[in-house]
């Protein structure tokens, strides 16, 4: 049989569902693709911590290569981690597993828990709330799997309080979603109003899925005045989903766990195992040392750094204190009469490169900016955007 030459050919374009035309590509990549020419670049845009794995955890993972624990683990990973994972649970939040209620599972990732956690919840048409500003993936989840991510408009603190949620919960609604530390905003929330969220999922029968991706990233001024990451304090009827990249450097590990529900962490793991199979077995090893590394002179820098950037915009520009994560959504002054996006291009023709808010949010107002990055390069990138506002 011949084969059809290119004219007779059936194109590509026509073969690519609508599924995957509705996802847009990353607006943060479009920023790198804007930067690519630029000769050193002043970058407060990446999401990536600028210090190094802890050595105890480089060592794990390569004895683990090294005594060839490179196959398959079982889907919801090695016993040895999670019995890691509950320790340290009993101590943060007072939850003690697995029990029959109470179950957890390793994934690809805390990007890899959120898919599986809402796959297993939603049904297409289903509807799930989220933050507006959000971390990226929010609302391309709700695409890939026909649901819908109805959001909550936080400004102009960033929080995501019960009375903001309630009135957007309908009959379709089965999960909230928040995000504390947030990404983009750094924005921590208090202990009561975490547990006004709580109190409003329990009593309206919906699941409150918790993304706690910087839940070791909490500056101790926010902690000290009563702000509370996880409303697993409060419940065990929420679906914890944690993180080792973040907090620990180690982001191309593609590592995190989930944690709530029995019966939801079993559907997630009967989901990743016709999907991700498993998170990456030596690896997994390396992780079980992390809990116990003490990452206090870390987090004191950053929150130095947090300290640089709000004190930069003083009289110029508002933004929101962050008490975590390490990053700042900072207002485009009115006064300038440029979205944030046209705001951005003006940075990126000086060398710095930051966000602009519209890729987080359904507004073009602000812009983020990430302090994980070298003191100098930091000084130096918060000097030019400064000057550009005061221009």
């Amino acid at each position: 049989m011949s084969r059809p030459d290119a004219a007779q050919r059936v194109p590509l374009e026509r073969l690519i569902s609508s599924r995957s035309r509705s996802i847009d590509a990353s607006g943060i990549r479009k920023v790198f693709d804007l930067a690519v020419n630029l000769k050193d670049p002043i970058n407060l845009s990446i999401g990536q911590p600028d210090f190094p794995v802890p050595e105890v955890m480089r060592e794990a993972a390569a004895n683990a290569v090294r005594e060839n624990r490179s196959g398959y683990s079982v889907t919801q990973g090695i016993s040895e981690l999670h019995a890691a994972i509950w320790k340290h649970l009993e101590k943060d939040v007072g939850w003690k597993g697995p029990t029959q209620d109470l179950g957890n599972i390793v994934t690809s990732g805390t990007s890899g828990g959120l898919l599986l956690s809402l796959m297993a919840v939603l049904d297409a048409g289903d509807e799930f709330i989220a933050p507006d500003p959000y971390f990226v993936m929010y609302p391309q989840i709700a695409k890939m799997i026909g649901a819908q991510c109805t959001l909550c408009d936080t400004y102009p603190d960033f929080r995501m309080t019960a009375e903001r949620v309630e009135p957007l919960i309908t009959p379709r609604t089965k999960a909230v979603l928040v995000n504390s530390p947030s990404n983009p905003c750094g924005t921590v929330m208090s202990g009561a109003e975490m547990r006004d969220l709580v109190d409003l999922c329990e009593r309206r029968g919906v699941l409150l899925i918790s993304d706690e991706i910087y839940d070791e990233f909490c500056f101790p001024d926010a902690r000290e005045n009563g702000c509370c990451p996880s409303p697993a304090r409060y419940t065990d009827q929420c679906l914890l989903i944690r993180g080792f990249g973040k907090t620990y450097g180690c982001t191309g590990w593609r590592l995190g766990y989930a944690a709530g529900p029995m019966a939801l962490v079993q559907e997630m793991a009967k989901l990743q195992q016709y999907s991700f199979v498993c998170a990456p077995t030596p690896l997994q090893w390396g992780v079980i040392p992390a809990f116990d590394c003490d990452l206090s002179p870390a987090i004191a820098e950053y929150a130095r750094r947090r300290d640089m950037v709000v004190k930069a915009f003083e009289g110029v520009a508002e933004v929101a204190r962050p008490g975590g994560a390490f990053y700042a959504f900072v207002q485009v002054p009115k006064r300038l009469g440029l979205t944030a996006t046209q705001f951005v291009e003006k940075a990126i023709e000086r060398r710095v490169l930051v966000i602009p808010g519209k890729v987080f949010s359904e507004r073009d107002t602000h812009f983020r900016l990430s302090f994980a990055t070298n003191p100098a390069k930091l000084e130096e990138g918060l000097g030019i955007l400064r000057a550009l506002m005061s221009a």
